[in-house]
């Protein structure tokens, strides 16, 4: 009786992975599943951050101290407003969330081209590196943000009952940095040039933004408002409300937070569109 025959393997399948055309959600539920890898590249760049550094995290406080110490020798003793604030307090906090968006806002613009090896290497969702490198800037914010509590201290200012929502407004500054920074780091890899524009960008916001000065100079209604088109004018002013007490974000919290929300949306659609490209071109 001869051997039974055995079957033949099928051949083994192909799959063909193609960028999806047009204009794509985003897959939330994708970017959860990627969720360890979001936390390893964020580790990995704290790493890189300090590694062989001869201050290591110390660097997150000369800086906001330095400006300070600055801001107090020239402003402070020529009679700036402060909006009723210590000085030294009104512009420590106001440094420490400027940089914490600004820090961001740099690390997500770069993300792509400075990850263009894992890019082109391996699948998973793109916006898990801008998201990452946001993330990254906690660590600063933390370090100075001790220190705030510090000079507080100090200078014998009571925290007021709205301290509690510190950690809205420091999620608003993250939001705020990514919401700009998809929209840049997905231009960075078509224009190189675009990190030497963001190093400009970032300075001139600086200065629009009340971080050395209070938002209440603004008299006039209509100039209120162009102030307060800047997002992170309302999370500056809304910090600092939470922690002294005065003076209240108001309406213009609120014109921020749209802002926010619209700059947001319109970039995560906006990568996404310009995902399928980024492996061709980084």
């Amino acid at each position: 009786m001869g051997a039974a025959s055995l079957p033949l393997p099928s051949p083994p399948r192909k799959l063909k992975l193609r960028p999806k055309s047009g204009w794509q959600p985003v897959d939330f539920a994708e970017i959860w599943h990627y969720r360890e890898l979001l936390w390893i590249l964020a580790k990995r760049d704290i790493q890189v951050r300090y590694k062989q550094t001869l201050l290591g995290i110390l660097w997150a406080i000369v800086q906001p101290l330095a400006q300070m110490i600055i801001f107090t020798l020239l402003f402070a003793r020529n009679g700036f407003p402060t909006g009723g604030i210590t000085p030294q307090l009104f512009y420590f906090s106001g440094s420490i969330c400027w940089l914490l968006f600004a820090t961001s806002l740099s690390n997500s613009g770069n993300s792509l081209v400075n990850n263009q090896n894992l890019i082109t290497k391996v699948y998973f969702p793109r916006l898990v590196i801008p998201i990452a490198a946001v993330i990254t800037a906690l660590v600063d914010f933390s370090i100075s943000f001790a220190l705030l509590g510090v000079l507080m201290f100090w200078y014998h200012s009571v925290p007021t009952p709205t301290l509690f929502l510190v950690p809205v407004f420091v999620m608003l500054a993250l939001l705020a940095s990514l919401s700009i920074g998809l929209w840049l780091s997905a231009l960075n890899v078509q224009y190189r040039d675009v990190r030497y524009v963001l190093t400009f960008v970032v300075q001139f916001w600086f200065f629009v933004t009340p971080v050395i000065y209070p938002a209440g100079i603004f008299k006039k209604q209509w100039e209120r408002i162009i102030v307060s088109l800047n997002p992170m004018s309302g999370v500056v002013e809304g910090f600092r409300w939470c922690l002294f007490g005065k003076p209240a974000p108001g309406f213009m919290l609120l014109i921020s937070v749209a802002t926010i929300a619209l700059l947001l949306v319109g970039g995560l659609f906006y990568f996404r569109r310009m995902e399928k490209t980024f492996a061709d071109l980084v």
